[in-house]
């Protein structure tokens, strides 16, 4: 089968007509429009999502006519680009809804001409281009006066400066409006090469001209270039094909908790994330990350809660001890990978087998200890119960100690609320809870970054059964507000350790799939933020105030399947009391602006203080 031809972007072509081309100067877009007709393009390009066709409510501009007209676009004299001009015509079509009484009575009827309203028109005029190898969609806003509205009469047409694509290309134009109330209108344009062109001298892609020669000889196509050594140019091929074709993203090019969001005329057009179950369940591997230096020199660190222990070390991390298998296991190509760009690649290395040989070892001496518990107990029965009870004593006391681990994650909206949250976890880890929060591990945050180390602590915290605390301020509520509406968090007055603005596209599908109750729960400050003011989505997990409710919250800290404890409101009393002096040295007297009051929605005296 014949393979379809390399489009060059130098293009040579076949176009025998020399054309002399009008020239716009600067590199923006622009519009404009007949007399009597108002017109603007929208600031940036939009989604091209035709969408279904709707009934037109009454009387809708749409496009009748596409007219297309070459022009260069010029930085300077010698410098410009062919670009394609396009004139949309438009037409008033449909008719205003007749009233029933009018219908019945046969008033309208009567004079058997339709009365114009007293009423403008507007419409959203779309142009959707495709060239090979780009496409762009652009919006033009248009209104039309009263006095121009006569149905099924032209009213004028709206202009587009200029579309920019390759020499030689075929470029296919699409024209609707939004909503959709008629099929859109197409045209198809060959633009010319710079054999076509009396301008040709003023488009660099053209200069390189006498130095390629293209031939075909059966099914292979030979391209051959002439360059002088001080000539600097690029060459882009592309593949020419019609008909669907699908594209696939392998997970080696979308980094974890991703969420890709495209947005249209300010709705929700399409939302796809990677899922962490699209990876699989959850596993105990370790996390490798390979830092790439110059003359091909690399080096490796896995990825730990103390930090980025480098491979192969001496440290006494688990990681570290079994460093030399996990080099091995990358160089067998047992690893998944799961990042790689030219400075590095994340890889993820599984321990089951490990495991596996340690938990061996565990339930050996667990039986051997089961054994002997067992010849005491012949020995000795009427101190069995005794041994059976302070067993049971000590499983309690040592899970006790243990504690269930806690992920506190908040927005740094200034020095005084850094304080207070470090005050809150002090108290927090008092209490039988091992509490890890960014405050206590800079270093390893600004060695790994903030994504990393988030994405670390909340797949240990997860596997352990833990929860992930999510401390609501006004800059973390603006923060959560502004990635729902816009699907990312832009710079603000943040520092490089804020790992609540890098935790969002990891929080934010735990929350959409249903996977945050159990695992999450809210709290915020009284008189600094009301629970009502917190995004509803995360809503769906108890949003406790503190410390008016400190027992409830404590309470949702335990592990699930615990008893309350009877001493659940001593200990509340006393992380009350440890949390105090940190929230009047953070709340000043009243007349005196709070560092951190008056800063987001919710906020202000009184806000969900109960008084």
């Amino acid at each position: 089968m014949p393979v379809p031809w390399f489009l060059l972007s130098l293009a040579l072509g076949r176009s025998p007509v020399v054309l002399s081309l009008e020239r716009l100067v600067g590199p923006q877009d622009a519009t404009h429009c007949s007399p009597g007709l108002s017109c603007r393009l929208w600031d940036s390009d939009i989604l091209c999502l035709p969408g279904d066709i709707v009934p037109a409510p009454g009387p809708v501009l749409a496009p009748t006519h596409l007219q297309t007209e070459l022009v260069l676009r010029c930085q300077k004299e010698t410098d410009c680009d062919l670009c394609l001009r396009v004139a949309v015509h438009l037409a008033v079509h449909g008719h205003w809804e007749e009233p029933e009484d009018e219908e019945k009575f046969g008033g309208a009827a009567d004079s058997g001409v339709e009365e114009p309203r007293n009423a403008s028109l507007q419409a959203q005029v779309v142009l959707s281009f495709q060239a090979y190898p780009t496409a762009r969609c652009v919006l033009l806003e248009v209104q039309v006066p009263a006095a121009l509205v006569q149905f099924g009469q032209s009213v004028g047409s709206v202009v587009y400066d200029c579309f920019e694509a390759a020499l030689g290309s075929e470029v296919r134009i699409w024209s609707y409006t939004q909503p959709r109330y008629e099929k859109e209108l197409n045209h198809t344009q060959q633009l010319p090469d710079c054999r076509g062109l009396e301008v040709w001298n003023s488009i660099p892609s053209c200069w390189a001209l006498p130095w390629l020669n293209v031939s075909a000889d059966g099914d292979n196509v030979h391209l051959v270039l002439n360059v002088s050594e001080e000539q600097h140019f690029g060459l882009s091929l592309y593949w020419n094909q019609t008909g669907p074709q699908i594209i696939t993203l392998n997970h080696t090019d979308l980094v974890p908790c991703l969420c890709i969001q495209v947005n249209s005329s300010e709705k929700l057009q399409l939302q796809e994330c990677l899922w962490a179950d699209s990876l699989g369940p959850l596993k105990d591997d370790v996390l490798l990350l390979e830092t790439r230096g110059p003359q091909d020199n690399r080096s490796l660190c896995a990825l730990e809660p103390s930090g980025c222990t480098s491979l192969p070390s001496k440290a006494s991390t688990r990681a570290a001890r079994l460093g030399e298998y996990l080099l091995q296991d990358l160089q067998s190509g047992q690893c998944l990978q799961l990042w790689d760009d030219d400075l590095g690649a994340l890889w993820a290395c599984p321990m089951d087998k490990y495991i596996h040989k340690r938990w061996a070892l565990v339930w050996l001496a667990c039986l051997l200890f089961a054994a002997a518990l067992s010849l005491i107990l012949l020995l000795k029965k009427d101190h069995a119960k005794g041994w059976l009870r302070l067993l049971k004593q000590d499983v309690r006391s040592g899970a006790a100690a243990r504690g269930r681990a806690a992920l506190l994650l908040y927005s740094a909206d200034d020095s005084g609320f850094e304080r207070l949250v470090g005050a809150l976890a002090s108290a927090l880890c008092q209490l039988p809870l091992r509490v890890a929060v960014d405050l206590w591990s800079r270093r390893e945050l600004s060695a790994q970054g903030p994504v990393a180390w988030f994405h670390a602590q909340r797949r240990q915290t997860l596997q352990e059964g833990g929860v992930v605390v999510l401390l609501f301020s006004p800059g973390a509520v603006a923060l959560c507000s502004e990635w729902l509406q816009d699907g990312v968090s832009g710079p603000g007055a943040h520092g490089p350790h804020d790992a609540f603005r890098a935790s969002l596209s990891c929080v934010l599908p735990d929350f959409l799939q249903g996977r945050a109750p159990g695992s999450y729960v809210g709290a915020c400050f009284d008189r600094l933020l009301h629970p009502d003011a917190v995004p509803a989505l995360f809503r769906t997990v108890p949003v406790f105030t503190l410390p008016s409710q400190l027992p409830d919250f404590l309470g949702a800290l335990q592990q699930p399947r615990a008893p309350r404890s009877g001493r659940l409101q001593e200990r509340a009393e006393q992380v009350s009391r440890a949390l105090q002096p940190a929230l009047d040295s953070y709340f000043h007297p009243p007349g005196t602006p709070a560092p951190g009051r008056g800063v987001g929605p919710g906020a202000g005296p009184g806000a969900g203080d109960g008084t």
